[in-house]
């Protein structure tokens, strides 16, 4: 009698750990057996112990420091460049998915086309209309996309 009980009690205990609570602003990108199930949230879910696995994606804005750019300017000026970075997550599937670090390959984004966009004016365009060069982008429409967009500055 005594081992049934105690069977139950781990049979519960194992039942019970695969309940999760995601806040408002989380999802879980959930895959079974390493196959893409899709996304549960927010609230309670469950994940089957053992054969489901949730990661945990953010859906809030993110605030990311670029550092400080070397760029030449069209006229042929070096100067450093500093930025902000801010973006949040659209598609946590696509998310998790399409790319390895998501949060890094976003990072590396800005500061290509910080360099890029830098490198197409002249450096007294640059300092005469400092506010009209900050660089909003949406998501492309392109298969390449990591499901995050993204507000450059």
């Amino acid at each position: 009698m005594l081992g049934a009980w105690a069977a139950l009690a781990i049979l519960g205990a194992f039942v019970l750990s695969g309940l999760k609570v995601r806040r408002e602003y989380e999802r879980a990108v959930v895959f079974r057996l390493g196959r893409l199930v899709g996304s549960r949230g927010p609230g309670i879910i469950y994940v089957i112990p053992g054969i489901e696995k949730a990661i945990r994606i953010d859906l809030r804005t993110i605030t990311m420091d670029i550092p400080s750019q070397d760029v030449i300017t069209r006229d042929n000026v070096s100067l450093k460049v500093s930025a902000v970075l801010y973006f949040r997550v659209i598609d946590p599937n696509r998310a998790v998915v399409e790319v390895e670090n998501y949060l890094f390959a976003t990072s590396q984004n800005a500061q290509t086309t910080l360099r890029s966009v830098c490198g197409e004016a002249e450096l007294d365009q640059l300092l005469a209309e400092r506010d009209k060069h900050w660089i909003t982008t949406r998501p492309p429409r392109s298969r390449n996309h990591q499901g995050s967009g993204s507000v450059r500055r």
